[in-house]
Order: C-alpha cells, then structure tokens, then sequence
C-alpha cells in the first residue's frame, strides 16, 4: 500500500521512526512528511500567515522511506504532502506513533489526531497510533500492531470514511489482553497556570495541564466500553472518529424551541 505518515513530536521522534521503518520493511510505499520539531497539542491548526517549508530529509529512516520535515503544523504536513508533494494520493494517512495517550477528550487537543483527521477531510481513511506513556520507548508493540492492522485494512477495506484512533498500552507485547472497538471517553484535566517572571521583570504564565479524573461511564447498551476504561486493562483501543460533530439529539431537542429574528 502507498502510506503517507506525520506526527506531531516532530522528525526526530522515535515513534515515527518506528512506525515508518517497520511498515517499509514489510514493503509498503512509505511517505514521512511531519513537523521539523515538537509541535504537541496543537489540534487542527493551520499556518496562514506565513510561508511553509519543507525539506528532504537523509539518513533518518529505512532507505525506501521518502522523508520531508515541514516547518508547518501537523495538519499542515498531511495537505502540504496531499497537494504538492506526492504524485498521487494514498491508500491510507497514518499519524503516530505519537509519545504518550490520546484518549477521550484528549483527541480534542491532539495534533496527532489532527494531522489523521486532514486526511480523512481529504476523502482517504487515517489512522492515529498513540503508545500510552510519555515515558516509554518500546514502540515495538504498536508497530507490530500497525503492520497487522494497515494488512487487514488492505485486505477488507473500511465501508466507510472513518479516523481509527489508536491507543496501546504501554506494556510488553505478551501482556497486551487484546484489541477492543470502543467508545471516546471523557478525561478531565485542571487547567493550573504557574505565574513567573522573566528576567526583564515582565510576568508570564506558563501552562501545566494536570489529569483531574477519568469519569467513570457505564457500559453502553451494544456493550462496547470506552477507549478510557479499556486501555486501563491494557487493551489495544480503537475507536472510530469523524469530522462532523453535529449532536443528533441536539437536532431533535431544538425542534421544540421557537427561534425568532430580530
């Protein structure tokens, strides 16, 4: 298949590296055109005001890996390689592996979502991998993992356009207890901004993001659980997204309100 992958902590990142080299060892047409450095948690962001570079990176991954670095957003990596850096499009748009979760309301923030939702948004099925610890860095798990999920998507294509976001435990591929389809869950976070100043005597804040609580939801009426509580038992996640987020029970609870202009 012909994969085109970026990511959101940037060219250097093992993640990347991992995933890209393990799929063009298993002969897959492999693109990378991802950020030239970090550039976590910054959704669906796109660079308007001035100009996007890229350029061709050497020596980084496996030898039939095409590379670029993009001084753009994740985001801005996939429609800059849809649109002016490969010849054709490609069968699937893969983002990751990203350095740490993307789970529940997390996908919100995720450039790594991102950068797999701008594909789907450019009609071509994505796939966000996350592994589940900052901390890690046996990615082996969740490229294996990756080299057997693209494999199935080949072989029986999605029905419909989707984004499978991805999340692995970070734990050795034997005590991986297997792979559930599940809901988005919800992760709240305290918004703490650490006040300081700088050396001229002028205060700044600088955020800190702190996990508050995983709301606990009950087991829907399918039975399928949340991506949240699911990779607590250290299941492989996936969890089906979309672009359209219209509420349809929102539609039907308007209808019984009576809008009116001026």
């Amino acid at each position: 298949m012909k994969l085109l992958i970026s990511n959101d902590d940037g060219i250097f990142a093992l993640g990347i590296r991992s995933l890209a080299n393990h799929l063009a060892e298993a002969g897959h047409e492999v693109t990378v055109v991802c950020p030239d450095q970090e550039r976590s948690a910054t959704g669906h962001g796109l660079t308007l005001h001035q100009p996007i570079r890229a350029e061709n990176v050497d020596s980084v991954f496996h030898p039939r890996v095409k590379a670029w670095a993009c001084s753009g957003t994740p985001a801005d990596c996939v429609k800059l390689a849809l649109w002016a850096l490969l010849d054709s499009p490609p069968d699937l748009v893969l983002s990751g592996i990203n350095h740490g979760s993307n789970l529940g309301t997390d996908v919100l923030y995720s450039g790594t979502v991102s950068a797999a939702m701008e594909g789907v948004i450019e009609g071509i099925p994505s796939i966000a991998f996350s592994l589940c610890s900052f901390s890690s860095r046996n990615f082996e798990p969740a490229a294996m993992f990756a080299e057997s999920l693209v494999a199935q998507l080949a072989k029986q294509p999605l029905t419909e356009l989707l984004l499978l976001n991805v999340n692995v435990p970070a734990v050795e591929a034997a005590a991986i207890a297997g792979v559930l389809t599940t809901r988005q869950g919800v992760r709240r976070y305290v918004d703490v901004f650490e006040k300081r100043t700088d050396p001229r005597g002028k205060t700044y804040y600088w955020l800190a993001g702190e996990l508050l609580e995983e709301v606990e939801e009950p087991v829907n009426s399918d039975g399928q659980v949340t991506d949240v509580q699911a990779i607590r038992t250290n299941y492989i996640t996936i969890t089906p997204l979309q672009y359209n987020l219209t509420s349809p029970t929102g539609l039907m609870g308007l209808q019984d309100y009576k809008f009116h202009f001026p």
